[in-house]
């Protein structure tokens, strides 16, 4: 992983609205071209309709034209690693084949890695819908 994804991560992580949980998180997704869309988590008082980080990444890389992830990394503030919850997951798979590495980073850097399949098996696809 380049430490560009990294350093995008932890620098959306720092914009997250998480006024109720403090529960900060960050994204950041490399598209087909090598640019980085990254998001952070902002929450709604009216749980639970906030937006993870990985979904505000995912906005940014579909409003840049862009339809393909390579490659993504998350990263939490209270949590040594955190992977992406099970509605991101199938987010991701949307835009992702299941051989994406997805990264699980703290403070340091980059520390775990999976591929989308290894997070996501049986995912529901495009194919399920014939």
């Amino acid at each position: 992983m380049s430490q560009d994804l990294f350093e995008a991560a932890r620098a959306a992580m720092q914009h997250s609205h998480s006024p109720y949980s403090k529960f900060k998180v960050g994204a950041a997704l490399r598209d087909e071209n090598g640019r980085i869309h990254a998001g952070c988590n902002i929450e709604n008082v009216a749980f639970p309709e906030g937006i993870c980080a990985e979904a505000t990444a995912i906005a940014h890389l579909i409003m840049a034209g862009r339809r393909h992830i390579t490659e993504a990394a998350v990263i939490a503030e209270r949590l040594p690693l955190v992977a992406p919850c099970g509605g991101c997951r199938q987010k991701l798979s949307e835009f992702a084949s299941p051989q994406t590495r997805v990264w699980l980073c703290d403070d340091a850097g980059p520390q775990k890695a999976f591929t989308l399949a290894e997070l996501l098996p049986a995912a529901f696809g495009t194919d399920s819908l014939a």
